[in-house]
């Protein structure tokens, strides 16, 4: 072939590639049907022909006068509905690109419309007055070059590698990478955990630790176990008395709420209480009040015993943190059963299974246990640790029908060595953290487009082929992210508490304390235009309003190449009630039991999926429990259980609806003036139906009557008459 090179519209000269010719005439005639994939290539052939011909190798043709040989060819050869659908398809593009000027973001990597505008709102470089003075490419290098800087050796060949897979969105570092390498600060980590002891003076010292590390775009996890319980003595000389974690919980709100998280979004925390401390039931409750506790997820720490006596139906000893003496007995089922009240209300609180999180904890021998995570629950922490995260696009790797296992594995490896870089690379914002961070060098590699991988295999999420591929993927992923940190152990030595890890007792050498996580991948996997995480596909269209008032409106890529050939715009028509493509008329039962979303997989389903990923993974996993708005509180405790069981670290539900605002809409019931979705929150008091109701008119519980109010003895709801 004599032409080998072509000019972009940005005026880059790429390689030549013949097949995307191929493609854009396999679009075009896929509407027509007007001739088959044998005469696609005929004339493809032509028209690279043509090019040669008119080209000779000397010259290089640009992008639209391909095109307009592809329009001629079209003609020439009778096929005027396939040349016509051609046209239209360039019109449309064009039309997109105008759009994308139009937010000021120059697209020179070819990415969606959606991807471009998350990259211009979170990651890319804006001048004094807002205006976008980075590219998509730019970013990437940026980055790219920050992370090679600290290689001792080949520091163009990493920077090249690294550029390459954030590029091809294969892989992107998380957030706080993409938004600060090469800045000022360069803070570059996501995921903290500070400790919160029993003085006013360590509480107030993490206090200002919080504001610095909100200040520098990071996340926070507590666990406020070890300060003494409300009412408890302070101190026999002044006679006063504890006001208890839960008011202390409210000043580190109130100090989230000033800071702005990195100029960015205001900061996120993970407040954890242990389910044997004297104010448990407190804190279970203490986010009813509205706007008290409003930046804290918060989880209640379980441990494998109360867990039993859940099962058991036995009591369980609350301990005051102060002198390890017993204060009183509760029935576990009775805490546990509030807590599943709660969550399914609100979404909180989640569980940490503290005795989970710590099976597998290399320095538990020499430094204790992990009692906290960051805000997602992925990244269990001990004090002072930092983690930095990052996801491999799982739905880069499907080359035809099959999995490209062996561009993955070498995509593992890039990952690795990136993230071990990001220790080196990070400006941390406490000395304390930059310390143990170095000591431990602990990573954060996950995955994203878990659901849209699937869709391309076509195997449906909640199946056991989804579940066996999981395990076989988690345990790939696993294995050779492993064999890598060993391999940068002897090119640049273990990390420096290696010999006091039980990775010393089995002679294993290491870089890193531990690797993999599966986060959230919010905004880098809308920025990368897959699917978040290991969920399943919220909907398969939908608004997310996260990066704009108006949103972003999303249909899966995926899922309309199924249908291109059915009755495509009233399938979609149809789509865009639900989000889900179950119950459809004219769509194949196949697409049907492929294209799930949230909603049309049950809560075991979920979990197994969860816990398939866990067990192949070294820190946590971040997995919501999705129920729908019908779900009961019995279904909540059934997955809480399950999850336990099945080995997770962790877990949160979420019951459609049950939030007054949700990220993720579809089926609007409102539309304000800003495009945006607003869905009608649970109204929290209502009236009775009659005084003498004894039922929950929510969760069917017998009621506490008080006063001409009553209010459910399970599900906490209060209900007045008028």
């Amino acid at each position: 072939m004599t032409l080998k090179k072509i000019q972009k519209r940005d005026g880059r000269i790429v390689e030549f590639e013949a097949s995307h010719i191929e493609k854009a005439i396999t679009s075009a005639v896929l509407e027509t049907k007007e001739f088959d994939e044998k005469e696609t290539k005929r004339l493809t052939d032509i028209v690279v022909g043509i090019l040669e011909k008119v080209y000779d190798g000397k010259l290089t043709p640009t992008v639209e006068q391909i095109q307009d040989v592809v329009e001629q060819v079209l003609m020439a050869a009778g096929h005027y509905d396939t040349a016509k659908r051609y046209i239209i398809y360039r019109n449309e593009k064009s039309q997109e690109r105008e759009v994308k000027k139009i937010i000021g973001v120059t697209d020179d990597l070819g990415l969606s419309l959606n991807s471009l505008k998350v990259l211009e709102n979170r990651f890319l470089m804006h001048d004094e007055k807002g205006n976008v003075v980075e590219t998509p490419r730019q970013l990437f290098m940026r980055v790219a070059r920050v992370l090679s800087g600290v290689e001792k050796k080949e520091k163009k060949h990493w920077e090249e590698k690294f550029f390459e897979v954030m590029s091809r969105l294969e892989f992107l570092p998380a957030g706080r990478t993409l938004n600060n390498a090469g800045t000022p600060q360069n803070q570059l980590a996501n995921c903290f955990v500070l400790p919160v002891l029993d003085s006013m003076e360590q509480i107030f010292d993490a206090v200002k630790w919080t504001a610095i590390i909100h200040q520098k775009g990071g996340g926070t996890g507590f666990n406020f176990s070890h300060l003494r319980p409300k009412g408890d003595a302070v101190t026999k000389s002044s006679g006063g008395f504890a006001t208890g974690p839960i008011s202390f919980m409210k000043v580190f709100d109130t100090a989230t709420r000033q800071v702005m998280q990195g100029g960015k979004k205001r900061g996120a925390n993970m407040g954890i209480l242990n389910v044997d401390h004297p104010d448990i039931l407190e804190f279970i409750t203490c986010k009813e009040v509205e706007g008290d506790i409003s930046n804290f997820n918060i989880s209640v720490g379980v441990t494998d015993k109360f867990m039993q006596a859940v099962i058991a139906n036995r009591n369980y000893e609350l301990i005051n943190p102060r002198n390890n003496q017993v204060i009183k007995r509760l029935s576990a089922r009775t805490v546990f059963d509030q807590i599943c009240a709660l969550a399914w209300r609100t979404g909180d609180p989640g569980m940490i299974f503290l005795d989970g999180i710590n099976r597998n904890n290399p320095l538990l021998e020499k430094y204790g246990p992990m009692e906290a995570t960051n805000p997602c629950g992925e990244q269990p922490l001990q004090p002072f640790d930092a983690c930095n995260l990052g996801s491999i696009n799982l739905a880069r790797f499907i080359s035809g029908s099959e999995v490209n296992w062996k561009r993955l594995g070498e995509v593992v490896k890039i990952a690795v060595r990136m993230l071990d870089d990001v220790i080196d690379a990070c400006n941390y914002p406490l000395p304390q953290i930059t310390e143990t961070v170095r000591l431990n060098r602990r990573i954060g590699l996950g995955v994203m487009g878990w659901a849209d991988m699937l869709y391309q295999l076509r195997i449906s999420y909640g199946s056991d082929e989804g579940i066996n591929l999981a395990e076989k993927m988690a345990s790939f992923i696993q294995d050779t992210a492993w064999e890598e940190s060993g391999n940068l152990a002897k090119e640049k030595g273990e990390f420096p508490r290696w010999k006091e890890s039980s990775f010393f007792k089995k002679k294993q050498k290491v870089r890193n304390l531990a690797i993999t996580t599966i986060a959230p991948t919010g905004s880098i996997s809308m920025a990368a235009d897959c699917s978040s995480g290991i969920e399943p596909v919220f909907a398969l269209s939908y608004t997310k309003n996260v990066v704009s008032d108006a949103g972003l409106f999303y249909t899966n890529k995926y899922f309309e190449k199924a249908i291109e050939k059915l009755d495509r715009d009233v399938i979609l028509k149809e789509v865009s009630k639900t989000g889900s493509v179950s119950g459809v008329y004219g769509v194949p039962r196949e697409i049907q039991k492929t294209f799930v979303v949230s909603h049309d997989v049950s809560p075991e389903w979920h979990v197994k999926m969860q816990s398939s990923w866990q067990k192949y993974t070294d820190n946590a996993v971040s997995k919501t429990i999705n129920f729908p708005h019908e779900a009961t509180i019995d279904d909540v405790e059934k997955a809480y259980i399950m999850a336990w069981k099945a080995g997770c670290k962790g877990i949160t539900v979420y019951r459609d609806r049950s939030k007054d605002v949700q990220i993720l809409m579809t089926n609007p019931t409102e539309n304000n003036n800003n495009g945006s979705y607003i869905i009608q929150s649970k109204i929290k008091t209502k009236p009775l139906e009659k005084e003498d109701n004894s039922k929950c008119l929510d969760c069917g519980a017998e009621m506490i009557f008080e006063e001409g109010c009553a209010k459910c003895s399970k599900c906490g709801y209060s209900y007045c008459k008028g």
